[in-house]
């Protein structure tokens, strides 16, 4: 069996933080030059071209992409052959306090949500799924929040078409408008119960944005793309870089639907032990 000692699982943490918040997705990056390549909107172009600007500045000089370095969300694929020294989830806690001090970022987190109070490093949102094999894989998704607070969800009736939920995501994302910092990537889950399908919209912003698209996902981007919201909102056809898609089984009687919108900085990082 292998074993893998807390020790360790805190160093990658750390890093991952820190390789999320100052280095911008490959794919991300890929997608706002081609979207820069064909913007014809003369401010909006002006946009994208400050946005990729900021990413190679904050690789280049290890700064925080956004001042809101976000709520970080964890997501843990745990090899069922694996034997952990240690407590898995405050080695984790531990690595992010301790990346999130070295980067200097933000403290964003507030231990009460009610009370508020002095915000710190300290809080995590950590979804671990079992698995198989003696593999431990740990991704970094640091949230902000100006797109988080744009999430919706709705309980749609089982029967309800693929046209409704498409008008209810597309009306999610003109909802969102230039406040969330465009253009977004849009996660979208669709299925299970109400939490799961929150979850599924979250995970969906870690799929590759370059992937294959599904023929859902292509229309949404395409309908998406006439709201003309445009980078930073400035209008224009570059609205969503890309919508994601993650789906599952649900009861008979439902059909939950949700949004998770992300600004144009979707940051993560991941790690195999």
């Amino acid at each position: 069996m292998k074993i893998i000692n807390s020790a360790e699982i805190i160093r990658v943490v750390a890093d991952l933080c820190l390789k999320a918040n100052c280095n911008l997705r490959l794919d991300i990056l890929r997608k706002l030059k081609a979207a820069y390549k064909t913007e014809k909107n003369p401010k909006a172009k002006k946009a994208l071209a400050a946005i990729i600007e900021n990413a190679r500045i904050a690789a280049k000089e290890k700064l925080a992409i956004c001042q809101d370095t976000g709520l970080p969300i964890v997501f843990i694929e745990l090899g069922q052959d694996i034997r952990i020294t240690g407590d898995l989830k405050q080695a984790v806690l531990q690595g992010i306090e301790q990346g999130y001090k070295k980067g200097n970022f933000r403290e964003s987190i507030i231990s009460d949500p009610v009370a508020r109070g002095k915000s710190s490093y300290l809080g995590a949102v950590i979804h671990t799924d079992i698995v198989q094999g003696d593999k431990l894989k740990i991704t970094v998704l640091p949230k902000g929040f100006g797109c988080e607070n744009k999430s919706q969800l709705k309980m749609l009736n089982p029967t309800a078409g693929e046209d409704q939920i498409k008008k209810f995501i597309i009306q999610a994302v003109k909802s969102a408008g230039p406040d969330a910092c465009p253009p977004y990537v849009v996660g979208v889950g669709i299925g299970g119960s109400s939490d799961y399908a929150g979850f599924l919209a979250k995970a969906a912003l870690l799929k590759n944005v370059n992937a294959k698209r599904s023929k859902l996902e292509r229309d949404l981007e395409k309908e998406t793309s006439k709201l003309n919201i445009g980078p930073m909102g400035l209008g224009g056809k570059v609205t969503c870089l890309a919508v994601r898609v993650k789906s599952f089984p649900t009861h008979i009687a439902g059909l939950p639907v949700a949004v998770n919108i992300s600004c144009h900085a979707l940051r993560s990082a991941s790690a195999i032990l």
